[in-house]
């Protein structure tokens, strides 16, 4: 870093690198190609340590590995990859945890907050997914693009979307969901979508949220913004009706 000094090339990851990452004890570095391959290095030996996916595992992505990220205490590893899944690794065993499903095109960007309890991946489906990291679960669902970053104290998250746009999400911090934002990004949808889409979005997440179905803190709360959100957008149909 003082001299921006070549130390070391890893070879022989056979196609294109796309991904890497480097755990937070500094000792092993992870790359992810466009051939499906996740791969550790250790950085003291200069050593392969190990293959994570490749194409004759059962559990390996079916697409590019766009991003790779370690948890901060650098035992798990997350994948995001072009098959839109991001897949959960024990970073010790190489075995796969967790598969999260959800979006519906390449996940391009991935990041975890600083307590390990959110995960969040942004898509070129045009949104972003925070995720319960320790359970796997959606928590929401918000319009935006990659990259990603999370501030260090966890409460906030950053994002870029099409538009070249930066938008910093304030993260609740009683239960990490993104309490402020428009209406559209609330509810996950474009600005000028169509409003029977726009209640299609509102009532998949009163199926997630709503207190018959879900009674957590979180859920209610969420519940809330999400009704928020709605009456907004009802509100600006509305006035742009009256106004016509």
């Amino acid at each position: 870093m003082q001299t921006g000094k070549c130390l070391y090339i890893f070879s022989g990851q056979g196609e294109a690198v796309l991904s890497v990452a480097i755990s937070p004890d500094g000792k092993q570095v992870i790359s992810g190609t466009i051939d499906r391959k996740i791969s550790s290095w250790e950085l003291e030996t200069k050593k392969y340590h190990r293959t994570f996916s490749y194409l004759t595992s059962p559990y390996s992505h079916n697409g590019f590995i766009n991003a790779l990220v370690y948890s901060p205490n650098g035992n798990i590893i997350a994948s995001a990859s072009g098959d839109k899944t991001i897949r959960i690794w024990q970073s010790s065993t190489g075995t796969i945890k967790r598969t999260l499903n959800g979006h519906t095109d390449a996940v391009l960007a991935i990041a975890i907050s600083s307590d390990s309890t959110i995960l969040v991946s942004g898509s070129a489906d045009k949104t972003i997914k925070l995720w319960n990291f320790q359970t796997g679960a959606l928590l929401a669902t918000i319009s935006g693009f990659s990259p990603l970053v999370f501030s260090l104290d966890g409460t906030m998250l950053i994002s870029v979307d099409q538009s070249g746009t930066i938008k910093i999400w304030q993260l609740d911090s009683s239960d990490n969901l993104p309490l402020i934002g428009e209406w559209w990004e609330i509810l996950g949808v474009e600005p000028k979508t169509h409003p029977k889409d726009v209640k299609l979005a509102y009532l998949r997440l009163a199926k997630l949220y709503h207190p018959d179905i879900n009674s957590s803190v979180i859920a209610k709360t969420a519940m809330q913004v999400v009704n928020q959100a709605y009456q907004k957008f009802q509100q600006q149909l509305k006035t742009h009706k009256t106004h016509n």
